[in-house]
């Protein structure tokens, strides 16, 4: 556990640093100074190799980075959303375990759901209200 909490700050901190403007422009001026000093180095393999083994690298350790912070991000979303599902009077509980359920279950919420949408919108197209619970 105390890895994972590690990991989680690292990649909270890498991700919130190199998603700065500053990190950004580094990165281009890196590229830029790569480009430069092209015609020096002949344009060689070697040169071309430098930076495409910096980006892949970069690019290889940054996925994990993102996938980290956006699976966190995306936990805390539905935690919250469930915290509004719970309170809410009139809500279906049993969306609050909906991410489990498995594909045909799923569709069948989306049916219901948009079938309530589109109900909804033949009631506002007839000047009726569209706020409240469509079912007692």
């Amino acid at each position: 556990m105390q890895n994972n909490t590690w990991y989680s700050g690292f990649a909270k901190t890498a991700a919130r640093f190199c998603g700065q403007p500053r990190v950004f422009i580094v990165a281009v001026g890196i590229i830029a100074v790569w480009a430069i000093v092209g015609p020096v180095f002949h344009f060689s393999d070697t040169w071309q190799l430098v930076v495409n083994t910096g980006t892949t690298i970069v690019t290889f350790l940054m996925v994990f980075l993102i996938q980290n912070t956006q699976n966190r991000d995306t936990e805390a979303i539905q935690l919250k959303l469930d915290e509004l599902i719970r309170a809410t009077k009139g809500a279906h509980n049993t969306l609050l375990g909906l991410e489990e359920l498995a594909e045909d279950e799923m569709e069948a919420f989306r049916k219901k759901y948009r079938a309530l949408a589109r109900e909804a919108k033949k009631e506002l197209d007839q000047g009726y209200r569209d706020t409240g619970t469509p079912e007692p």
